[in-house]
Formats: structure tokens, sequence, C-alpha cells
């Protein structure tokens, strides 16, 4: 398994999916197919034979149409929403990618058809989190409740600490300055706030590192919660969703 990030449009990633054994690709989220279409050509033995959408947001998913006229594959999402979509996927349904197996993961609250897709193959982990989950942060809920949300970081929380997330922008410095805002005494955010303010493109993290360093992720743990609210008996629900309007407003 070969996992290319793909920069596009101002801080977003698009990524190509390789399976090594059949040499077929997967796009992810390809907004601007001309940039990924090249990327491709770096692997000349591999055929493009489908697009993983993870929401309908133009910026993720605005590129199918383009990409389906030069190349009319297979285009996976959560809703007929999705540009170009032709297979709607659900919770836990399974794609094929020659020899890789690709979960899809329901995950709403930034919008309502939101999929994040997991692939666990031999040693290695990895999962496209689009706009649900960043490095460090989360995406809006544009479309779902805090109830929604915290589903789908607790369905992500249960992944193997190894598996690699491969986020859908690049915001990983200004979701390390609100972090760090919050957990003021989290040696973690900071160290990983030094290597990111170095490093231009920081995908992908890790569920282990967003356990450490992720508090959209840690409104579970009494220690960071009592820092979002003064109110002992909010659910964790409602927890993340003081923290979301925090961070809207920083």
């Amino acid at each position: 398994m070969i996992i290319k990030p793909v920069p596009c449009l101002k801080d977003n990633y698009a990524y190509l999916l390789l399976d090594q054994k059949s040499k077929q690709a997967a796009a992810v989220d390809p907004v601007e197919p001309d940039h990924v279409l090249k990327a491709l050509k770096a692997y000349p033995d591999y055929k493009l034979s489908m697009i993983l959408t993870t929401h309908h947001h133009w910026d993720h998913a605005g590129g199918n149409p383009k990409l389906l006229k030069t190349h009319p594959v297979t285009c996976y999402g959560g809703s007929d929403q999705v540009d170009g979509v032709t297979h709607i996927v659900k919770d836990k349904d399974t794609i094929q990618l020659g020899d890789l197996t690709i979960k899809a993961l329901a995950t709403s609250g930034h919008t309502m058809d939101h999929i994040c897709y997991y692939i666990e193959h031999e040693q290695d982990r990895a999962v496209f989190t689009g706009d649900c989950l960043f490095s460090s942060g989360s995406g809006r809920m544009f479309e779902g409740s805090p109830d929604n949300m915290w589903h789908a970081m607790a369905q992500l929380l249960q992944l193997p600490n190894d598996t690699k997330v491969y986020f859908g922008h690049e915001y990983t410095v200004s979701n390390l300055k609100f972090a760090n805002h919050v957990e003021q005494d989290n040696q973690d955010i900071k160290d990983k706030m030094a290597w990111a303010q170095q490093t231009k493109c920081t995908t992908p993290s890790t569920i282990a590192n967003e356990k450490l360093t992720n508090p959209f992720l840690r409104v579970n743990l009494p220690e960071v919660a009592k820092l979002i609210t003064h109110d002992e008996n909010a659910t964790v629900s409602e927890v993340w969703g003081k923290l979301r309007k925090m961070k809207d407003n920083f």
C-alpha cells in the first residue's frame, strides 16, 4: 500500500491510494484532477480505477465530474449530493481496490454524508478523514450536531494507535495554536507545534498522536473537560459542542 498526498487549492489535500499487487489506484477527494493525474504519472504502471469522496463540499467533490470525463471509473460517496457519485456507501460497507479492503465509516456532523475510509493491510493501517478529523483539530458542524460529531470522534478513537491519519486540509499550525490555548500545560502539543512550524506538509498524523494533541478527541478526559466547561454534569457531546464554539470564535 502506497499513499501519496496531492496538495490542491490553497490548503486542501487530495490523495492517491495505490495497491502494489494489482497496480490499481484510487483518487481520494481529487478536487483538482490535473494535479492528481500528474502525481499518478510518477507511477506509470498504475491505473486509476476509482474515486473515494469523503463528503459533498465542492472543495472535495467538485473535481469528480472533470476526472470522470477522462477516466470513467467508479465514484464512491456518502450520498447523491456528491458530484459524480456512482455508488453510495454506508457505515461499514467495504470496497475492494485490488488486494486492499477499504472500509467506509459513517462520520456525520461536518456534513451528514461524511465518510471516512479505513484500510488495514498487512502491517499498515490508514484512514482518510476528510473534514471530520484534522491534525490536532476537527471540522465545523455545518449540518450535524455535537452528538453526531462526538460519535464520529469515538469511532476514530477505536482505530489502532498506529493508524496513519490522512486529513483534508493543512490547518495543523492554526489547530495547534487553539489546542495550546485550551491545554496550556500539554507538552505534547508544544512539541508538535515546534515540529509543525518547520514542516510544510504535516500529513499524515497518527491516531496515537491525535489522542495526545487533539482536544476534540480528548473531551472525554475529565482533566480536559474541566478546562472547557464548569458544568460537571455536562455530557461528552455537550463538552465537544462547547469546544467547537470556542474554536469557531478563536
